[in-house]
Formats: structure tokens, sequence, C-alpha cells
């Protein structure tokens, strides 16, 4: 029987529950720093689609490029086969070109074990430049756009 290791656990807030394969950890049973990217890509890509509203990529949706601006990451816990992971996401930041989504996953009982934000930035499709965010994005981006000091309360 085979499991799914990342799938979306709840849309409202937008959660990706993951759970750590043995092929994640190095031989000691520790997963490697360079998975908590792919955690947080993965998270990252199933909530750009569900911005998307299924639709495609989230930035070619709305007529842009969104490649990666900027990562950010605090590991705080460790993480072992078959742990679970809860990883909730929204949009903190809206800015002129580029938007930022917070990234905080925990333990099912509640435990952290990463904080990260991942920063897109619009580019033209014709040409590799920044471009303002659409207003169609910038819609969708806002619907799940929570501010920093809420942010805190629930990190």
């Amino acid at each position: 029987m085979m499991r799914a290791t990342e799938y979306v656990f709840g849309e409202q807030p937008f959660v990706v529950r993951r759970v750590v394969r043995w092929g994640d950890c190095d031989p000691a049973g520790v997963v490697y720093t360079g998975r908590f990217t792919d955690y947080l890509l993965g998270a990252v890509g199933l909530f750009s689609d569900h911005l998307a509203g299924g639709a495609g990529r989230l930035g070619a949706v709305h007529g842009v490029g969104t490649p990666c601006k900027g990562m950010r990451f605090e590991f705080i816990g460790t993480l072992w086969p078959d742990d679970v992971i809860d990883i909730e996401c929204w949009v903190e930041a809206i800015r002129t070109r580029s938007y930022d989504i917070r990234c905080v996953a925990r333990r099912p009982d509640g435990t952290p074990v990463f904080d990260a934000m991942f920063s897109p930035i619009c580019v033209r499709l014709d040409e590799r430049v920044g471009t303002p965010i659409p207003d169609s994005l910038r819609a969708a981006l806002a619907a799940f756009q929570r501010t920093a000091g809420h942010a805190a309360e629930s990190a």
C-alpha cells in the first residue's frame, strides 16, 4: 500500500500534512537540513495551486511568472522517520512586485518544527524583468493575507 507523504490537510486555514520518509534522513535517522527546503517548496506549491483555484500555476493564471526572490528559515525542532508535521501557509505581506508566503510547521500536538518565509517576485512572461503584481493576483493573495501581528499569535 502506498501512503501519501504530502497532502492538503485543511483549507481554512490552509495546512499541508507531511510524513517524513526514511529516505529524507541521514544514517542516524535525522532529517537532512536540505529536505526542509523540499517540505517548504511542496507546501508552497500546494498553497499556490489552491490560490490559483486549481487552474494551474498561480502566476501564469494571472499572466506573470513568480520565481523565488528570497527564502528564510528558522529551524526549531528535529524530525525522524514517520514523524508527521502540519505546515500552515498564509500570505504575510504583499508589496508592489513581490509577496511573502509564511509557512509554520508543527507536529500534530502543536510542537513547533520550523518557521519559514518564501518570497516570490512577479516577472513578465516575455522577459525576465520585474513587474507589478496584477490586480487579479493581488486579490487572490489578499484573500489569504494575515498581518505580521496576527501571524505572531498563531506562530
